[in-house]
């Protein structure tokens, strides 16, 4: 299927390994031409080298949310715009109740809610000046069913998806489409710190780890032509792990 988006520019944070790099590939399969950051430069080396066509490489920590912001205009600086942008970071460190320290907390709204906040913030505007543009963050299922040993993520994660929904609606009749994907687990070095590949595909029905550029490939059609009338939501890409009802 042509997701019509070919000759489109695209930002994609954290875009040097697991999730990221997979929806990197995935849109520059499709034309589109890519920017991806990164805190380690030869990692975002490697990285570029999996992907299609010219990447533009940005160094960024988004621990600190001023550098997302960064990111996203060197993005438009060097690809002269955004059409589509990707919002994405490391995950906090697991913690429960009585291990998860208030700075833990605030480490994770920093990089998984300001940080994405501020990159929308940069990025949005001129896609309504354009009357067109596409918003995907890669937030988790914890969004939907708190994960009981990631407290600072779920909750930072929460507050994103809030202010995802707000944005959609407003933005939604300049041509701006806003989503999330949802992602469950998938075999990424994150993941591979917490569990071993077995333990990761008992998680969900399927029995088995998702796939990083699986995922990209759903990433790439929310920020398709043909998803155009999907705003505001958050799609699940878990195998069948989140347990509620009403998704």
């Amino acid at each position: 299927m042509d997701l019509g988006i070919s000759g489109r520019t695209a930002a994609v944070a954290a875009g040097s390994a697991g999730l990221g790099l997979g929806s990197a590939k995935a849109l520059a399969a499709e034309g589109v031409r890519v920017a991806i950051c990164g805190r380690d430069s030869e990692r975002l080396a490697a990285a570029a080298a999996q992907i299609d066509g010219d990447v533009l490489s940005i160094a960024a920590d988004l621990g600190n949310p001023d550098e997302g912001r960064s990111f996203v205009e060197q993005a438009i600086a060097g690809l002269g715009s955004v059409d589509i942008l990707v919002t994405n970071a490391g995950g906090p460190p697991p913690g429960m109740f009585d291990t998860t320290e208030m700075d833990a907390y605030q480490m994770a709204f920093d990089m998984n809610c300001k940080a994405m906040i501020e990159m929308c913030r940069v990025a949005i505007p001129p896609m309504r000046e354009r009357g067109w543009g596409r918003v995907c963050a890669i937030t988790s299922v914890g969004v939907k069913q708190p994960i009981p040993f990631l407290f600072a993520s779920s909750v930072a994660r929460a507050g994103l998806t809030s202010f995802l929904k707000l944005t959609a609606r407003e933005v939604a009749a300049d041509g701006v489409t806003v989503n999330s994907a949802q992602p469950g687990t998938h075999w990424t070095d994150r993941v591979s710190k917490m569990m071993d590949q077995e333990q990761a595909g008992q998680s969900n029905p399927m029995g088995v780890c998702g796939d990083s550029d699986d995922f990209g490939a759903a990433v790439a059609f929310l920020c398709s032509e043909q998803a155009k009338f999907v705003t505001g939501t958050g799609l699940l890409i878990d195998g069948g792990q989140a347990t509620g009802l009403l998704d």
